[in-house]
C-alpha cells in the first residue's frame, strides 16, 4: 500500500494545538472526539499511513491531566444499533470503550444516556451500569432543537440534564459511533460550568471532514458514505466563508448546532463568541499531513465502494430503509467510480458463474488475485483463505493444507453431532483445523504463519456471508464486500 499521510506530524501537530486550545479557556476544556479514538480503521483506510490506535496513544500521554466521559444515544440503545465493524451493539461497545480506556490507565468518569425519554432498554442499561460501579448520568430531548436557542441556553434546556462532575482539566467526551449527542454534551457542560462559575471550554478533535481538502474531494465524500446511514451533508461552512472570505469544509450536524454555540458562548462571555465558525471549533490538521494526495484519493474510492456494498447488504438483511444506497450511488458518480471498478468482484463473480455456486476473492498485497470455488468439503470463502494463505507462503498451490481424513471427522461432528445442515467447514474451523496440523506438518505451520499479512486485504463474496465468517475475516483485519444476495432462498439465515 502506498504511504499517503505522514502520522507522526498529525500527531505532533494535533497534540500542540490541543494544549493552545486549554490554556486559552482558563484551564478548563470539553474536547468532543469525532470518529474513533482505539481503532479508527475508516481513518487508516482512506488515509494510508494513519494508524488506527495513534490518537488514543497520544490521549495516553495526557493521562495526568485527561478524563473520560462516553456518550450513548438513548435511541441507539432501544434500536440495538451495531457497529459495523465489531458486529456488536453500541451498548457493548460502551463496556468495551471502558475496559479499552483502562488498559491505557486512562480515566473514565461516568457515561451519559443523551435523549432519554424513558426508553426501556435505555434504563436497563443504566441500571447495568450502575450495579457495575460506573457513574451515569442523564440528558434529555430539547423541543426546538438546535433552532430554538433561547430555550436550548435555558433551564428548561440544558437546564434540565444532569450536571456531570469532572475532577481533570481535560474532558474527553466520546461514543461509540456518530450521532450520538457529543457536542449538545459538552455545550450543557458549559452552561452548567457558567452557573457554577467555572471557566470552561469547547473544542472538537475532528478528522472528517477535513476542512482544507475540495468539498468533492474523495477523502471527504468517503466520510459521507461512512454516514450515509445519518443524513449527514458534507458543505461549504457559510460561518467561514463570511468571516474569512475563505472556502472551508464541514458537515451540516456542526453547521446546523453552530448558532446555538455562538449563543451560548454569548451569554457566557458578555456578548464574545471566540469561535468565528463551526471549522474555527475543530482541531483539525489532517489535511496538512497527506503527502500523497493521489493514494488517499484512490483508497477512499474503494472506502466509498465497500460502502456501497455495506449499505446494500444492510438492506438486503432488513435493517435499513435503502435510503443510504441511493445517497452513496450518487457519491459513486461523483467521484467517478462504479460497482465494476473492484478486480476482486470480477474475478468472484466470473468463478460464481462458472460453477454456479458461491465464490469468493482476495487482493493479496502484492496485487495477486486468489479465488475460492465451493466444494463438498470446504466453503468458497474458506477455500479462498486457504489459498491465499500458500500463496503468500510461497506453499505450491497443488499441496492440500488439509487432507479429508482431517476435514471429514469435523463435518461429521457437525452434521451427526451438532446439527448443523451445511457440512462445509467455515472459515474459524478451517483455521482450528490448519493449527492443529501445524503441530506436526511443516507446511501448515508455514502457512499459519503468513495470517499477518491478510490484514487491509480486500475480500469480495458472491453471497452475504455467515456471522461466523464476517466476524472471523473482520477480526483478521480483512476488508469484506459482499453481493446482497443469500445463497439461499430461505427466511431465516443465521
Amino acid at each position: 500500500m502506498r504511504i499517503g499521510f505522514d502520522n507522526s506530524k498529525y500527531l505532533k501537530l494535533q497534540s500542540e494545538h490541543i494544549m493552545r486550545r486549554i490554556q486559552k479557556f482558563g484551564g478548563k476544556l470539553y474536547l468532543e472526539f469525532g470518529g474513533k479514538l482505539f481503532d479508527d480503521y475508516h481513518a487508516s483506510r482512506v488515509l494510508p499511513g494513519f494508524e488506527p490506535d495513534s490518537k488514543i496513544k497520544m490521549l495516553a500521554q495526557l493521562r495526568e491531566k485527561a478524563e473520560i466521559v462516553i456518550v450513548i444515544n438513548a435511541s441507539d440503545i432501544e434500536k440495538n444499533k451495531l457497529r459495523g465493524d465489531y458486529g456488536i451493539t453500541y451498548d457493548q461497545d460502551v463496556l468495551r470503550l471502558i475496559d479499552a480506556f483502562r488498559g491505557f490507565d486512562l480515566y473514565v468518569g461516568s457515561v451519559v444516556i443523551a435523549q432519554y425519554c424513558g426508553q426501556p432498554a435505555a434504563q436497563a442499561f443504566r441500571n447495568r451500569l450502575e450495579s457495575l460501579g460506573v457513574t451515569v448520568y442523564i440528558h434529555y430531548p430539547i423541543e426546538g432543537y438546535p433552532g430554538d436557542t433561547d430555550k436550548i441556553v435555558s433551564d428548561d434546556g440544558y437546564g434540565r440534564n444532569e450536571y456531570i462532575e469532572t475532577t481533570r482539566p481535560l474532558v474527553v467526551v466520546t461514543a461509540p459511533g456518530p450521532g450520538s449527542g457529543k457536542m449538545a454534551t459538552c455545550l450543557s457542560q458549559l452552561y452548567h460550568d457558567h452557573k457554577r462559575g467555572i471557566a470552561s471550554g469547547y473544542a472538537k478533535f475532528e478528522t472528517f471532514p477535513i476542512w482544507n481538502l475540495p468539498l468533492k474531494h474523495p477523502v471527504n465524500a468517503a466520510y459521507e458514505a461512512a454516514t450515509a446511514d445519518l443524513n449527514d451533508v458534507n458543505m461549504i461552512d457559510p460561518f467561514h466563508l463570511e468571516a474569512y472570505g475563505k472556502m472551508a469544509v464541514n458537515y451540516n450536524r456542526d453547521v446546523d448546532v453552530f448558532p446555538v454555540l455562538s449563543t451560548l458562548f454569548q451569554s457566557l462571555n458578555g456578548g464574545e463568541c471566540p469561535y468565528k465558525s463551526p471549522t474555527d471549533m475543530g482541531v483539525n490538521m489532517a489535511g496538512f499531513c497527506i503527502v500523497d494526495d493521489q493514494a488517499c484519493q484512490e483508497a477512499s474510492k474503494k472506502e466509498i465502494l465497500r460502502r456501497y456494498f455495506s449499505a446494500q447488504c444492510s438492506h438486503a438483511k432488513g435493517i435499513s430503509d435503502g435510503h443510504d444506497v441511493e445517497k452513496i450511488k450518487l457519491l459513486m458518480n461523483m467521484v467517478g467510480i462504479s460497482e465494476d471498478a473492484m478486480p476482486i468482484r470480477a474475478a468472484a463473480m466470473a468463478k460464481a458463474e462458472e460453477t454456479g455456486e458461491p465464490a469468493s476473492a482476495i487482493e493479496l498485497p502484492d496485487g495477486r488475485i486468489i479465488v475460492g470455488k465451493t466444494s463438498k468439503l470446504l466453503g468458497a470463502t474458506s477455500a479462498m483463505l486457504l489459498d491465499a494463505l500458500k500463496a503468500l507462503g510461497g506453499i505450491d498451490d497443488r499441496i492440500r493444507l488439509l487432507s479429508p481424513s482431517i476435514i471429514e471427522p469435523v463435518q461429521d461432528l457437525k452434521v451427526n453431532h451438532l446439527g448443523n445442515q451445511n457440512p462445509r467447514l467455515h472459515t474459524d474451523e478451517v483455521l482450528l483445523a490448519l493449527s492443529i496440523s501445524a503441530a506436526t506438518d511443516p507446511k501448515a505451520e508455514i502457512a499459519m504463519q503468513q495470517l499477518e499479512k491478510l490484514r487491509g486485504c480486500d475480500v469480495h463474496s458472491t453471497v452475504i456471508l455467515s456471522q461466523v465468517d464476517d466476524s472471523l475475516l473482520k477480526r483478521l483485519g480483512v476488508n469484506l464486500t459482499c453481493e446482497p444476495v443469500y445463497q439461499s432462498n430461505k427466511l431465516y439465515h443465521k
